[in-house]
């Protein structure tokens, strides 16, 4: 309660800072005591008046609220505001993840099948190729949906290591667990999207279950084959020195890219002329 009482005094206080001459700063008994600014008032600066004297009406709000809380409920909602942002930096982290793995998988196209056109669906037409079907059975449809699944499952497999061994994880301090981990998330994410794949995509109505059982065996083949990807920027550094940075580009994506090529060419044999869909290979001129 008192740490609220003197923020909200101070952000008055430096609220009567930008009052331009003329105007009644907020009351208080340290902004009375000080002097009104000199210079004219531009619209920053009213902008930024109007914002302290909310964010200090809302403090001084707090503190009479507050004022008549017994403790336990005090220490409740400062509980319940700090699970808030927690919630709000794990979404962000999530987040980040998924555009990654997003940029990989598109990436990684062109590792391995570096002549050949692919099948984007709806955004077929942007880059003049012929549109099949605009999401199903596409690329797209496995950027978007591996991407989305790995970025769940790599943060709640992270956060389950952790829990289990007491502390974070990382390839340079827990090398063997981080590996494992690798494994995991991979692997638990890719089965949840051959799941969805299985169950909604429209192209495997009848098959569903023996499609499902299909992919989860080549998803067990492809993960095996990622086992290097915790690996890559280590090798990088050790091989390029100072000119490999500890960034998301080289610690995050360039991984990631080469870890989706192997996946889906070991475990689908998706590599040059393989693994096409019958769109893929009409534009590429191969019998279907």
């Amino acid at each position: 309660m008192k740490f609220s009482a003197i923020l909200s005094a101070c952000l008055l206080a430096s609220a009567s800072a930008f009052a331009p001459s003329g105007v009644a700063a907020p009351r208080s008994p340290v902004a009375l005591n000080m002097a009104a600014a000199n210079q004219p008032v531009v619209s920053k600066r009213k902008r930024a008046l109007k914002s302290l004297t909310k964010v200090a009406g809302a403090l001084g709000t707090v503190s009479m609220v507050t004022a008549g809380m017994p403790a336990t409920a005090i220490a409740a909602n400062a509980q319940a505001t700090q699970s808030a942002a927690l919630s709000c930096e794990c979404i962000k982290a999530v987040g980040t993840t998924f555009y990654t793995y997003c940029i990989a998988d598109f990436l990684s196209n062109f590792i391995q099948h570096p002549f050949q056109k692919m099948d984007y669906g709806m955004f077929n037409k942007i880059i003049g190729r012929k549109v099949g079907s605009k999401f199903w059975g596409t690329r797209t449809e496995h950027i978007v949906g591996v991407a989305a699944a790995l970025a769940v499952t790599d943060h709640a497999s992270s956060a389950i290591f952790e829990k289990f061994l007491g502390t974070a994880i990382s390839f340079a301090e827990t090398p063997a667990a981080f590996v494992a981990h690798t494994f995991f998330f991979i692997f638990t994410g890719v089965v949840i999207f051959a799941a969805w794949d299985a169950i909604f995509n429209p192209a495997n109505k009848g098959s569903r279950m023996a499609t499902f059982k299909e992919e989860v065996y080549n998803t067990y083949v492809g993960t095996n084959s990622a086992w290097f990807e915790p690996f890559v920027f280590p090798t990088l550094v050790k091989l390029f020195g100072a000119a490999i940075k500890p960034n998301w580009f080289f610690g995050s994506l360039v991984p990631a890219t080469l870890a989706y090529a192997t996946v889906k060419g070991t475990g689908w044999n998706d590599w040059g002329n393989s693994g096409l869909n019958d769109l893929e290979k009409e534009m590429n001129g191969l019998p279907l």
